[in-house]
């Protein structure tokens, strides 16, 4: 490519990084990157009233514990392109909206919210689909403006459409697509408090920021004339875009907060234990596709491969088993310290163990190396084991009352307190005596034990609960 490719992710901090927006963080991190350019992180502000504390550093450190690190943001600036956020730019965009209106290619609007909702009533009632500002304002005379002043009414800044003008650019997912500015009315560039919309502010944005590729949501899709508008009045070259396709449940249904079996934010995730490396993994996925159809990437590896031809035109749907998949398999490939590093922060959530040395802690992570999918899954299982379940069922209770079982355990109990040293090798031989002397084996000799010091009828190794619990505590429960 001739020019630096600058890409940019720019959330409002209205919410948290949510799965949406952390892929497409990551597409536009891996287009820069596979072309040695820049990814920028920057925030669009302007909605005061939906902004919550703590959502900037949400969308931007999320991003940079994914992996997905910008080269430039509000915590690292580059001078040149500074400041980040709009609410900072407030007179910038003024200047070049009095540009605009000096070319005579927008203007003031004086139209209360009442007589709006009056004009857009009236045009759906003759069978108009969809409202187009009917351009009361474009030509009012300095008598009609000051008339309006004196009734106290602040102006708003409209954008004057080109009339019957064809707008038309090649999606980089969705290949050539055109508009009519017809099908588009006149709209707000400016606020009456001065604040701009973000259909123009995200042009000024990427101008000044030298932004050269633009690949987001296809909600944008519809955006994009309106801001090529913007664009041919000022005489700038306009992006590349590319519209990502929508993620979507396994119903096929846009993905929504109401997708209560999905979790949204990012932070979700790495609180319940996800890597950063199988997250960015499964979201690389998610509505691209490689030639060969492999499941697992390194990031330089997803660098090397990603083509933005290659982005799915279709919705992608969130797989949550994959993802399960996905993480489990990042977390059985850690290395045994990285691993600990991992999961004994888990673990410690368990007061049970508390006491336990961590040579003690580790050695009972390693049982469930192989088992869990993400890090919270250890506490559970542990909790299954320590905290023994009492609301036995009926099948469970006849196990334990049979005579059978009975014998088993009093006898396990017996040899297992003239035991001096507990490790896989004695547990093994005690079930093996204990099957000799009693005459009892199968699901009979093991199952009543299992029930007694734990509650449930499956579970770990019996070795490893008896490690887990020690053995005063396992000759208690027996």
């Amino acid at each position: 490519m001739g020019e630096k490719v600058r890409v940019r992710y720019a959330p409002s901090p209205t919410g948290y990084l949510h799965i949406g927006g952390a892929r497409s963080a990551l597409f536009n991190y891996l287009y820069a990157k596979k072309y040695n350019g820049d990814f920028v992180f920057r925030i669009e502000d302007t909605d005061i009233e939906r902004n919550i504390p703590g959502a900037e550093e949400s969308q931007l450190h999320d991003l940079i514990w994914l992996g997905i690190i910008p080269d430039e943001s509000p915590e690292n600036p580059n001078p040149k392109y500074a400041p980040y956020r709009q609410m900072e730019k407030l007179d910038i965009y003024k200047q070049y909206a009095q540009k605009l209106i000096d070319m005579g290619v927008a203007y003031e609007c004086y139209c209360s919210e009442d007589e709006l909702a009056e004009m857009k009533e009236e045009q759906l009632s003759n069978g108009v689909k969809s409202f187009k500002y009917n351009r009361h304002c474009l030509n009012l005379t300095e008598e009609e403006k000051e008339k309006y002043r004196k009734e106290g009414r602040k102006p708003t800044i409209r954008l004057k459409m080109m009339e019957n003008h064809i707008f038309k650019f090649n999606d980089l997912v969705r290949g050539e697509i055109t508009f009519n500015s017809n099908d588009i009315g006149d709209f707000v560039i400016m606020k009456s408090n001065g604040i701009p919309t973000y259909n123009y502010a995200v042009v000024i944005d990427d101008h000044l920021m030298e932004i050269t590729h633009v690949l987001r949501g296809e909600e944008h899709l519809s955006n994009t004339p309106k801001q090529l508008q913007i664009y041919e009045y000022f005489g700038w070259e306009a992006p590349k875009f590319g519209h990502m396709t929508i993620i979507v449940n396994p119903n096929g249904k846009k993905l929504s907060k109401r997708d209560h079996d999905i979790l949204q934010f990012m932070s979700q995730y790495r609180d319940l234990g996800y890597l950063p490396e199988a997250i960015f993994n499964f979201l690389f996925l998610l509505g691209w596709t490689s030639e060969d159809n492999r499941e697992i990437f390194t990031k330089e590896e997803a660098i090397a491969a990603f083509d933005p031809a290659r982005l799915s035109s279709s919705p992608s749907m969130f797989d949550n088993k994959r993802l399960l998949w996905t993480n489990s398999y990042y977390i059985k490939h850690l290395d045994d310290e990285k691993y600990f590093d991992f999961i004994i922060p888990f673990v410690k959530k368990i007061d049970f163990l508390k006491n336990k040395s961590d040579d003690e802690l580790k050695r009972i992570a390693l049982i469930f190396k192989q088992e869990i999918h993400y890090g919270q899954e250890i506490v559970d299982l542990l909790n299954e084991i320590v905290t023994i379940n009492k609301d036995l069922s009926e099948d469970e209770k006849e196990m334990i009352n049979k005579e059978s079982s009975k014998k088993v355990i009093e006898f396990f109990k017996k040899s297992l307190q003239n035991l001096d040293e507990i490790n896989e090798i004695t547990v093994k031989q005690l079930f093996r005596d204990t099957q000799a002397n009693t005459g009892i084996k199968g699901k009979d000799l093991y199952m009543p034990i299992r029930i007694k010091l734990t509650g449930h009828t499956h579970g770990i190794e019996m070795f490893n609960i008896i490690d887990i619990l020690g053995k005063e505590e396992t000759l208690s429960r027996l």
